[in-house]
């Protein structure tokens, strides 16, 4: 047995080594990839201002001022619903109640900040389908007993066709560009490998904030002048061509 061992080693050790170097492995060349990234926004008219109002009130007790603030909010809404604005498009986006001090430094008196009383806050955001009148709404909102207002800020309603608009021509650029790099690297063409679309499509239009111009108690009654101008919806795309010869 040990003799037929010995005869199996000689013979595995006998085997020509160019017989062991014949095999090997051919990686294809591949073809080289260019990556874009090409962003593009499409501006429209807004069809929607959104605005945020609301009313704060002070009283000697939490109670009073909780009371005071729902009434005149009670009211403030009842005045949008009146000029035609949908139950659907207001929302309370903040109620707040908080005690208030008098923090300021009088001299000779260390006996601490002041009690003021406490101060009510109702925030409202109120979606205005008509940018038309939204100058004249704002005023009506004053006019409800709103102590603040913030926007408007500026929408489109349904983005959908324009995000379309985005994606078709962010994707001619995008072949336009890898043709040009193709040619100028001496290849024949560019052939498309992938696409990715970034979060802006999904995002609503990036709107062009405007500063309302509130108008004094002598000023005549031209509604509050409001400017919507255009507001973009914008696709950012990733995409890779393979070029070839």
């Amino acid at each position: 047995m040990k003799s037929a061992l010995a005869l199996m080693a000689l013979g595995v050790a006998a085997l020509p080594v160019a017989a062991i170097a014949q095999t090997s492995v051919t990686i294809a060349e591949t073809a080289p990839v260019v990556t874009l990234n090409v962003t593009e926004t499409v501006q429209a008219a807004p069809d929607i201002a959104t605005v945020g109002t609301g009313v704060q009130t002070r009283a000697p007790t939490a109670q009073q001022a909780m009371t005071d603030n729902a009434a005149k909010m009670d009211s403030l809404i009842g005045a949008l619903t009146k000029a035609g604005i949908a139950r659907k498009d207001l929302q309370t986006s903040g109620i707040n109640l908080n005690a208030q001090y008098d923090y300021s430094n009088r001299e000779g008196d260390n006996s601490g900040p002041r009690f003021l009383g406490y101060e009510a806050s109702n925030q409202l955001s109120v979606k205005l389908r008509d940018v038309k009148r939204v100058g004249s709404l704002l005023d009506t909102m004053v006019k409800a007993g709103a102590t603040n207002i913030n926007g408007p800020s500026f929408s489109i309603d349904d983005p959908a066709p324009m995000l379309t608009q985005a994606r078709a021509t962010a994707l001619k650029s995008a072949k336009s560009q890898a043709d040009f790099y193709a040619q100028a690297a001496g290849f024949r063409s560019a052939r498309l490998v992938s696409i990715s679309e970034g979060n802006s499509g999904g995002n609503p239009p990036m709107p062009m904030m405007q500063s309302a111009r509130f108008k004094t108690e002598a000023a005549s009654d031209v509604p509050t002048p409001v400017e919507p101008g255009q507001v973009g919806s914008s696709v950012t795309l990733t995409v890779q061509y393979a070029l070839e010869r």
